[in-house]
């Protein structure tokens, strides 16, 4: 579709302040009013306090209306995985480049679903009804559209990490709290045996007293072998037909548009991503971060950052986040680990490294096939643990330990749905989500944290009461990132 096409069928210019604001309102009321599509056969719901808040109309079908944010690449697999679980349909459809090469297939797919090029226009017409929103956007754009999602009373998924900055999940933590909605985050190895498996070990004592968590992600990056004195962003090129570029950009500062920004480019420049950290720790590091109850660290220090530039991320990095005694627990010191060659120290005995079947393709094929595969390994007084990303169990090691425990590990829970159906699920009442943004948002914040010690070079103490840098103001500034660009600043409003 042309994009005079499109724009005939959606009449949208800038977004309404009063609507945006009047949404939100509403969304919040003295007590939730609920659409009874959203409710399903449920036949009443209740607030906290146990009252009858809106009675449900039964509807003809049980499946979730879906209106779908960033639909090529990523967003593309995240449509397919929800169409497998049979629980949905996709209802409409949104891209700034509609009708590109990479979006076309999906859109072929579902082709009666409505199509819009802005996600205020989605959010603000009333033509077509939707009961959730998933959004697979660029890092940087998550927030804006999760946030217009959530004032608008919207249960929202949306493609991890939650935001780029660390202000960005904190107020994405608050609205979600404030609006009430159903809220997950794709990180879809929580929903798998991995994430049962830790709480089962850790609830029976066979996780215990950890210390020290090695995170290791040594696969190609998009920005391996780039020059790393550049010192300006590229030139401008011609922007292709279908893209709306101003609308890409959202909340970002200007830039001339350029390939290397666009269609996961954008993972490669701190202004727009958020390196290996953003893309692979919530894979590798979920299940412990939420189990060990980890919350934001006390210190974050750039041990390791081979070709640093202030621009795009380092061709090799080493983090260690410390973190403190929590309870009983001891102090923490989890170490990432990204870049070719920069492997952590292995410990006797332990074994082959796999891959994970979890891993989703990326755009340049299937992760390749590596010495140390993503993964981790996490030390605690008695015992020493391996694992992948994803869904991957862990496996004590060396092998003789894992034989001595055998006869003492519990039983782990079998997962009742997988991640795209733990949200629908919720979304109908039926379960809870297990990566709502109460959980997910800390740990978004723990990798903006990392980021920023990254593009600054230099290590930062943080108060974790305060949610301040205490050691370098120019970083604590950063907590909030760059002003959003004039006419969106009522997203960072609550």
């Amino acid at each position: 579709m042309k994009n005079e096409e499109l724009n005939k069928e959606q009449s949208f210019q800038e977004p309404s302040r009063r609507g945006f604001l009047k949404k939100g309102a509403l969304a919040l009321g003295a007590i939730h009013i609920i659409p009874s599509h959203v409710l399903f056969s449920k036949p009443e719901i209740r607030n906290k306090a146990g009252e009858i808040v809106q009675m449900a109309s039964k509807v003809p079908s049980d499946r979730v209306n879906l209106a779908c944010i960033g639909i090529g690449n990523r967003g593309e697999q995240v449509i397919n995985d929800f169409d497998k679980t049979g629980l949905s349909n996709v209802v409409a459809l949104c891209d700034v480049d509609m009708g590109a090469p990479h979006t076309t297939r999906i859109m072929e797919k579902h082709a009666n679903a409505k199509r819009f090029k802005d996600f205020r226009a989605l959010f603000d017409q009333n033509e077509v009804q939707f009961d959730a929103a998933v959004i697979c956007t660029p890092d940087f754009s998550h927030f804006p559209i999760t946030m217009h999602a959530l004032k608008s009373g919207k249960p929202v998924y949306v493609e991890k990490p939650l935001a780029r900055t660390f202000q960005e999940n904190e107020l994405l933590m608050q609205a979600a709290q404030k609006y009430g909605v159903v809220t997950q985050m794709g990180n879809q190895g929580h929903s798998e045996a991995n994430s049962f498996q830790f709480k089962a070990w850790k609830d029976a004592g066979i996780i215990k007293d950890v210390t020290s968590i090695a995170c290791h992600m040594n696969s190609r990056r998009r920005w391996h072998g780039w020059d790393t004195s550049m010192s300006t962003y590229p030139q401008a090129e011609p922007i292709p037909e279908t893209l709306d570029w101003d609308l890409w950009l959202t909340t970002a500062e200007h830039h001339d548009f350029n390939k290397d920004f666009a269609n996961g480019q954008w993972r490669c420049w701190y202004e727009f991503g958020m390196g290996a950290l953003g893309d692979w720790g919530a894979h590798i590091m979920d299940s412990f971060h939420r189990y060990l109850d980890l919350g934001l660290p006390e210190e974050i220090n750039a041990v390791k950052l081979d070709g640093h530039n202030p621009l795009f991320f380092p061709q090799a990095t080493t983090l260690d986040f410390k973190f403190p005694k929590r309870n009983e627990m001891p102090a923490v010191t989890v170490t990432w680990y990204d870049g070719l060659e920069n492997l952590p120290t292995l410990p006797e005995g332990y074994g082959v490294s796999e891959l994970s079947a979890d891993i989703p393709a990326a755009g340049t094929g299937q992760i390749e096939q590596r010495t140390l595969n993503p993964g981790k390994i996490i030390y605690s007084k008695e015992l020493t643990f391996k694992g992948g990303s994803h869904g991957s169990t862990l496996s004590i090691i060396p092998e003789e330990a894992a034989n001595d425990m055998k006869s003492s590990l519990p039983e782990v829970p079998k997962s009742s749905s997988n991640h795209f159906a733990n949200f629908l699920l919720a979304v109908k009442g039926e379960e809870e989500t297990r990566s709502p943004f109460e959980v997910t948002g800390p740990l978004s914040q723990v990798f903006s944290l990392g980021v920023l010690a990254q593009q600054m070079n230099t290590n930062l103490k943080f108060d974790r009461k305060k949610k301040v840098i205490t050691n370098n103001k120019v970083a604590n500034e950063l907590l909030n990132g760059t002003p959003p660009r004039k006419g969106w600043e009522e997203y960072y409003k609550l």
